[in-house]
């Protein structure tokens, strides 16, 4: 049993980390809201005293065009991952295909590949075939990392399916594809909104893609948009710092919405009766 001074000194070592881990999240948001001219100030202000909304009106101004880029690149890949995955984890949880292990385990091989090589390999592919720079292509590339992680998680889950309910459906005169679809998919909600959700977060946040495949064009993440206000003699680091809260922002919803979704799904089949 827990003694109140233990209970108490362990809330302390909790707040603690807890701050330490949030400082860079706060530092973010008073560099934000920190005039130019005191960038360089010693010491920095803790507090933004004279605080300034220049940088969220440059956001504003100039960051939309790659926040919507951005957006539609995240609902693409999740549109994608979720097509190939579902499918490809209800094959392997109940179909049991020859030679499913050893597909298990190159996805699982595939999750170790690092990111900047698979982007030289899209970029030769894409150079071959003038592809470069088009958002369709930048949702190709992020669901190589989403789709590995994807199978594994809806397997993982819809193994957990009792075998009952899908010989039930089979018995009404349901197929394969029907069962699929009309009873697997509405009890895997917590493996969609998991996959969901990190196929999103992996292409909102990817910068090795899209820097590596981009090719000058219009249409950027904004990853690549905040190097606007980075230059050779000039940092604007309010509106640097403006971008990344607004950039966050989405990220952080989605997260809070999804929290108890994605606790479900990631320990799907970790635990077996």
């Amino acid at each position: 049993m827990t003694s109140p001074t233990s209970g108490r000194r362990h809330t302390v070592i909790g707040l603690a980390l807890t701050a330490l881990m949030l400082f860079p999240v706060y530092w973010m948001l008073n560099v934000s809201l920190t005039p130019q001219q005191d960038m360089r100030k010693t010491p920095p202000d803790l507090l933004p005293l004279h605080p300034t909304f220049e940088g969220y009106r440059a956001v504003l101004d100039d960051q939309m065009p790659y926040l919507a880029a951005s957006l539609l690149i995240g609902l693409g890949t999740v549109a994608l991952t979720l097509v190939l995955a579902a499918p490809a984890g209800f094959a392997l949880a109940k179909l049991r295909p020859l030679g499913g292990r050893l597909l298990q385990l190159a996805l699982l091989v595939a999750q170790m590949i690092p990111g900047i090589v698979m982007a030289m390999g899209f970029y030769g592919i894409f150079l071959d075939l003038g592809l470069q720079n088009s958002w369709w292509g930048l949702i190709v590339a992020d669901s190589t990392i989403a789709v590995p992680f994807g199978v594994m998680i809806f397997t993982a889950f819809m193994s957990g399916i009792p075998g009952e309910l899908i010989a039930a459906a089979r018995i009404d005169g349901a197929g394969t594809v029907r069962t699929f679809w009309s009873v697997v998919l509405p009890v895997s909600r917590n493996a969609l909104v998991t996959v969901s959700l990190f196929s999103f977060l992996w292409a909102w946040s990817d910068f090795v893609f899209a820097n590596t495949l981009d090719g000058g064009g219009d249409l950027r993440p904004i990853t690549l948009g905040i190097y606007k206000y980075i230059g050779n003699n000039n940092q604007e680091w309010n509106a640097i710092m403006a971008t990344a809260v607004i950039a966050s922002i989405p990220a952080a919803i989605l997260l809070v919405l999804a929290q108890r979704y994605v606790a479900a799904g990631v320990t799907a089949g970790a635990v077996k009766d």
